[in-house]
């Protein structure tokens, strides 16, 4: 038993260590981030959740290109990119049709 979960932390510490650079979080200041979410992407804040007492989510995304973020950002002043991708939509009745056809209601 021992053995097996030793070999599983060693495993797990080689795949960690040979994850590339996109796949880590990338933290940053909120200043920083923010800029780059805009001036890169072309994001806008589409909404924001508290998370603790001391740090909120925050979702971005563009119309125009589909790209999306989720930044977690702390009170100290420092956030942290938490996921990325494409298609995003704000589209209701795309989002209802898309629950529908996968059976989430």
């Amino acid at each position: 038993m021992l053995k097996s979960i030793l070999t599983a932390s060693v495993l797990l510490g080689i795949a960690t260590a040979s994850l590339p650079a996109q796949a880590q979080t990338l933290c940053n200041t909120r200043t920083h981030i923010v800029a780059q979410l805009t001036d890169k992407y072309g994001e806008v804040s589409n909404g924001i959740g508290m998370q603790s007492a001391s740090q909120v989510i925050e979702v971005w995304s563009s119309q125009k290109t589909g790209s999306w973020t989720i930044i977690a950002s702390r009170a100290d002043g420092v956030s942290c990119i938490l996921a990325a991708g494409q298609g995003w939509t704000n589209n209701p009745e795309y989002a209802q049709a898309f629950d529908e056809r996968v059976g989430y209601k």
